[in-house]
C-alpha cells in the first residue's frame, strides 16, 4: 500500500511539473500594439512656419526626433525635415528595427547609434523605446563598445562646467565620467563625450535601466543594464538625416546589423544577466 502511494505521489509531481513547464512554453508572447503610418516620406519645411501651424504635441515630438533636436533649438533652425504622414508611432520615423530575434535571451539592452544619432531600448528582442540623441563632438567623441549602467542621480553638475546641470544622469563608464542625461540637443553631436537626451527620454531610461550592485566601496558585485555604443559619425559631411528626403530608408538599421554588433559581447551580457537573476529579490 505504501509503495503504491509513493508511486502515485511521484507521478502526480511529475504531471504537475510537466503541466507547469508546458504552460510556460505555451504562454503567448506579449503583443506590442503599434500605430503604423500609411506611408513614410520626408520633405523640408521652414521651421518657424511649420511650428506656427502645428500644435499637436505628438507630431512635434516626431519632428524633434527626426531632426535630432529639442523644443528650444528647433526654432533656431532655418529648415527642418518633416514626415508627410505624422500619424504613426515615433519608432517608424527613426532608425532601429522593431524586432531583433538575436536579442531574445537578453532581458534588457540599450543601443546608441553614432551615425544615426538615435538610441533604442529592447526587451527580449522587442523595441520598447527609441528617440534622438546628440553624442560626443569631434573633439570629444563618445567611446564605443560595450558598457553597463552604473550609478545614477536625478541631478548632477558637469565636470566640464559647474554651471551645467545634468538631469536624469545615468553613468555608463565610471572612470571616464560618461553617461546619458538630459541636456540641450542642437541637432548634431555636440557633447563632451556624453549622450545627450531630451528630458522625457532621459527620465524614461533612468527609471527603466538597472543600477550596478556593489559588493563594497571598491568592487562591483553585479553590473547594470548592458549598453552598446556603435558606429562612426562623419563630422565633415552634411547631417546624415538630410538623406531621408531622397531616401526614407537611408538610415535604417537592420536586425542583422544589431545582431552583428551584439555578437562579440553576447557571452559577457548573458553572464552578467545570470548574476543579476541570482540576486535575492528585495521586498
Amino acid at each position: 500500500m505504501q509503495k503504491t502511494t509513493l508511486i502515485s505521489i511521484i507521478l502526480l509531481v511529475l504531471f504537475c511539473s510537466c503541466k507547469q513547464q508546458n504552460q510556460e512554453i505555451m504562454e503567448p508572447k506579449k503583443t506590442i500594439v503599434r500605430k503604423h503610418p500609411k506611408s513614410i516620406s520626408f520633405h523640408f519645411e521652414k521651421s518657424k512656419e511649420w511650428l506656427a501651424k502645428n500644435i499637436d504635441s505628438t507630431q512635434i515630438r516626431i519632428a524633434l526626433a527626426v531632426n535630432r533636436t529639442d523644443k528650444t533649438n528647433i526654432p533656431k533652425m532655418d529648415s527642418i525635415i518633416v514626415p508627410k504622414d505624422l500619424t504613426g508611432d515615433i519608432e517608424f520615423y527613426l532608425s532601429f528595427p522593431l524586432e531583433v530575434p538575436y536579442l531574445k535571451d537578453i532581458n534588457k539592452i540599450i543601443f546608441f547609434s553614432y551615425p544615426t544619432q538615435t538610441f533604442a531600448a529592447y526587451e527580449n528582442g522587442d523595441l520598447i523605446y527609441t528617440g534622438p540623441t546628440n553624442m560626443g563632438r569631434k573633439k570629444d567623441p563618445t567611446p564605443t563598445g560595450l558598457f553597463f549602467t552604473n550609478w545614477k542621480a536625478e541631478k548632477t553638475t558637469s565636470t566640464f562646467n559647474d554651471e551645467w546641470d545634468l538631469r536624469w544622469n545615468f553613468n555608463i563608464a565610471n572612470k571616464l565620467g560618461v553617461g546619458w542625461h538630459q541636456y540641450e540637443l542642437p541637432g548634431y553631436p555636440a557633447s563632451h563625450s556624453c549622450l545627450r537626451l531630451q528630458e522625457k527620454d532621459a527620465k524614461y531610461l533612468y527609471t527603466w535601466a538597472d543600477q550596478w550592485i556593489l559588493k563594497d566601496d571598491e568592487n562591483i558585485l553585479v553590473k547594470g543594464t548592458p549598453v552598446i555604443v556603435f558606429g562612426k559619425y562623419d563630422f565633415d559631411a552634411p547631417k546624415p538625416w538630410l538623406q531621408l528626403v531622397q531616401n526614407p530608408k537611408a538610415l535604417n538599421i537592420s536586425a542583422d546589423e544589431i545582431a552583428k554588433t551584439t555578437k562579440p559581447h553576447l557571452n559577457s551580457i548573458l553572464a552578467e544577466q545570470k548574476k543579476r537573476e541570482k540576486q535575492p529579490i528585495k521586498g
